[in-house]
Formats: C-alpha cells, sequence, structure tokens
C-alpha cells in the first residue's frame, strides 16, 4: 500500500511539473521596453503623460508579472464598475471582487485611458501641464484611483527611478500616425470595421513561426495583432524602428535560430545580410560571426555564406 501512495504522489509531481511551467519574469526595465511606446501613443491621443501611465501599469501589475496581468491582461487594477465586458474575481479590498478583463493587454492601455478621459472625478487632471508628473501622481490620489495612501509617491519613485518622465516629451512617429488617423477618422465620422483576431496566416521555418508582410503593413500593427511588444518583434527580425517592411517578406513571432540544416548558401543579385538572414530564418549576428562579417560589409552575387 505504501509503494502504491508513493507512486501515486510521483506522479502527481510529475504531472504537476508539466501543467505549470515556468515563466520569464518580466523586470522594471523590461515592462518599459514593452509598453513605452503604447503609453507615448496614449499620451498623444488622450493627454495623459505616458511616465504616468507606465508608473500605473508597472506598480498595479507587478511589472506585468501579477495574476491579474496575466490570466485577464488587465495591467491596471480597473474593477468591474461600469463593465459589461467579462472579469475575474479575486480578493482586493474586499473578498472576490470583479477586474475586468481583456483580450489583449493593448485594450487594457487604451481602457486605462478612457477610464481616466471618461470620468468626472479625473477630469481636473487633465488641465495640468503634461510633463507635471508630480502633480498627476498626486491628483490620482487626491481623485481615489488607489485607497493606499502612499500611491502618489509610489509612482513618484517608479518614475524618478526608472527617468520615465523624458517619454512625456516624445512623439514618436507610431503616436503621430496614430494620432492622424484618429483625427481623420473624427473629422469624416468613419465608422471603421472591427479589426479581425488574426489577418495573418502563420507559418513555421524550422520550428519558429513566422507570417509573411502583406500590403501596409507596420511593425505596430503586428505587435498589436499577436498581443506582443515592439521590442520583440524588432529582437526576432534584426531591426528596428527605422526598418521597413516589404511586401511578402517573412516577419518572424519568435526567435530564429542560431544554425540551420543548410550548411552553405550562395548570395543572389539583391540580397543583404539581413534579408538572407530573414529568408533562412537564421540570427543575423549568428550570421556575422559564422562569416567574420560586419553590417558595413558588401556581398558579391555568388559569394558563398556559411549558414552552419
Amino acid at each position: 500500500m505504501k509503494s502504491v501512495i508513493t507512486l501515486i504522489f510521483s506522479t502527481l509531481i510529475v504531472c504537476t511539473s508539466y501543467a505549470q511551467p515556468s515563466e520569464r519574469f518580466i523586470s522594471r526595465h523590461d515592462y518599459v521596453e514593452m509598453w513605452k511606446d503604447e503609453a507615448i501613443s496614449q499620451m498623444v491621443k488622450y493627454n495623459i503623460p505616458a511616465s504616468i501611465t507606465l508608473a500605473q501599469g508597472m506598480l498595479e501589475s507587478g511589472n506585468g508579472n501579477s495574476a491579474l496581468a496575466k490570466y485577464a491582461k488587465n495591467h491596471f487594477g480597473i474593477k468591474c464598475h461600469g463593465w459589461d465586458g467579462p472579469g475575474i474575481y479575486k480578493d482586493d479590498d474586499k473578498n472576490d471582487e470583479c477586474f475586468r478583463k481583456y483580450n489583449n493587454a493593448f485594450e487594457s492601455f487604451e481602457d486605462h485611458s478612457k477610464f481616466l478621459a471618461n470620468r468626472k472625478r479625473y477630469q481636473f487632471l487633465f488641465s495640468l501641464d503634461r510633463t507635471d508628473y508630480e502633480a498627476w501622481a498626486k491628483g490620482l490620489r487626491k481623485a481615489g484611483y488607489a485607497t493606499n495612501p502612499k500611491y502618489a509617491n509610489l509612482l513618484i519613485e517608479l518614475i524618478e527611478t526608472n527617468a520615465l518622465y523624458q517619454y512625456d516629451k516624445m512623439d514618436i512617429e507610431i503616436a503621430q500616425k496614430e494620432t492622424i488617423k484618429n483625427n481623420y477618422e473624427t473629422e469624416h465620422k468613419l465608422v471603421l470595421p472591427p479589426v479581425k483576431a488574426n489577418t495573418h496566416n502563420i507559418f513555421h521555418h524550422y520550428k519558429t513561426k513566422y507570417i509573411l508582410a502583406q500590403k501596409g503593413d507596420t511593425y505596430y500593427k503586428i505587435a498589436k495583432e499577436f498581443d506582443m511588444a515592439l521590442w520583440q518583434l524588432y529582437n526576432y527580425n534584426d531591426c528596428g524602428a527605422t526598418t521597413k517592411i516589404k511586401t511578402g517578406e517573412r516577419i518572424y513571432l519568435q526567435p530564429k535560430k542560431n544554425k540551420v540544416k543548410e550548411r552553405i548558401y550562395s548570395v543572389q543579385s539583391g540580397e543583404t545580410l539581413r534579408s538572407i538572414a530573414q529568408e533562412k530564418g537564421v540570427k543575423l549576428k549568428k550570421l556575422l560571426k559564422k562569416n567574420k562579417l560586419t553590417l558595413n560589409d558588401k556581398l558579391t552575387v555568388g559569394q558563398k555564406l556559411k549558414l552552419k
């Protein structure tokens, strides 16, 4: 009997280890990198300081590590009051309180902005200077956003120790385009069809997920569609904010491989080191290292490159 109990217990341990895989812990730095562009975009649309949005998200979601952020995509601890969407229940000021549940984190950021912009008790905040994060933090506490008496100080400390105030003065291309689009829609009273959950088919190359870029795609749109952070797409695709997407090119949704099965590749006309890395699904830095090249080196047609 003892041996049977031991066997069952061992089996439960094994099953639990597979059912609850470890998740990557998100640091403060990672959280800022993941969501600073979205915070700036929200700032341009609603005039809420990006530093405040980021600090609130960091504080309320534990840098995106809280159960509420992971399972409900709720980064701001907003409860279900006046909400007709899905909810998730957890203990807070009271037992078993309802919190709003979103399809993705981008919806949480948008709803947070609307939550502040559309409630009378927060209206006085919008008369404050957008760069006066201290006044905004104290105003949120005064308006009753949180019950913690130290809430304003906690926000201010996060903003100052992580230099979040720098984003209050930024006006990046992504945010500008979003503002232009929103202003145009308002002016012309456009009713746009809802965005489909997924407009791209997912393919696999050496078990790495990718999509084929469509006309009009941007990294920002793709990140929103697949509930990813821009820094992830930039990292997975060896690019940056100024990189243009070409129709038909592969956009990876996961990290590419360090090496692939194909050993040698012959350079074709018009190809670059990055385009080859994208086509073959290998990390650009690994391709450079294997071939002792730099990004400034020019390729010649027929040149042999090592892929493995």
